[in-house]
């Protein structure tokens, strides 16, 4: 090992927006249920995680009920669920506190998924990346819908080396779940 904070196994966070959710009339907002087109792409979100080889080895999930019915839909769509932390920090959480929660990740898990809300998430996902594969970043800049994915990358010997400008945006997908969705397989961010 050189020292080189790059040095380690390939680091993947892998970001998802919970699907849409409804607004019922005297629901409090962290009790909002999915909405019927957040019930289609939640699974439709699995499935195209699982598409793209990139399941987690642990997932952290605000606390909010649209949260964690998504993670249970998607999750769902594997043969084997990673262990799942819901973490009440999640929950309306800026860059700052979505950092603080990934620098918390032990060493041995190399894919983390946190399932969240925006606009958190999509302000980690823009401080992040540093670069992307193709010309994604710009349009996940443009939008970061509800169900969208995106995987940012590093090699790091730990979570807490991940800060501002440091990862790679590798992938990204706003998947659908038919009914007038954008099909099966998801769009490209």
């Amino acid at each position: 090992m050189t020292g080189d904070p790059s040095d380690g196994p390939l680091r993947r966070l892998v970001v998802l927006r919970h699907a849409k959710s409804a607004w019922p009339e005297g629901v409090p907002d962290h009790e909002r249920p999915l909405a019927p087109r957040g019930r289609r792409d939640a699974p439709a979100a699995g499935r195209a995680l699982a598409d793209a080889r990139c399941l987690p080895d642990l997932a952290l999930c605000s606390t909010a009920l649209r949260a964690r019915t998504t993670w249970e839909l998607a999750s769902a769509q594997w043969d084997g669920p990673p262990p799942v932390r819901y973490d009440e920090r999640l929950y309306a959480a800026g860059v700052p506190a979505l950092l603080r929660v990934v620098h918390e990740t032990p060493p041995e898990v190399t894919t983390l998924l946190l399932v969240g809300h925006n606009p958190g998430l999509e302000d980690l996902v823009h401080a992040l990346a540093g670069d992307a594969l193709d010309d994604t970043l710009p349009r996940i800049r443009a939008k970061f819908p509800t169900s969208a994915l995106a995987v940012l990358t590093r090699p790091a010997p730990t979570w807490r080396s991940l800060a501002p400008g440091t990862a790679l945006l590798t992938w990204t997908a706003v998947p659908r779940g038919g009914k007038g969705g954008a099909g099966e397989g998801g769009d490209t961010a």
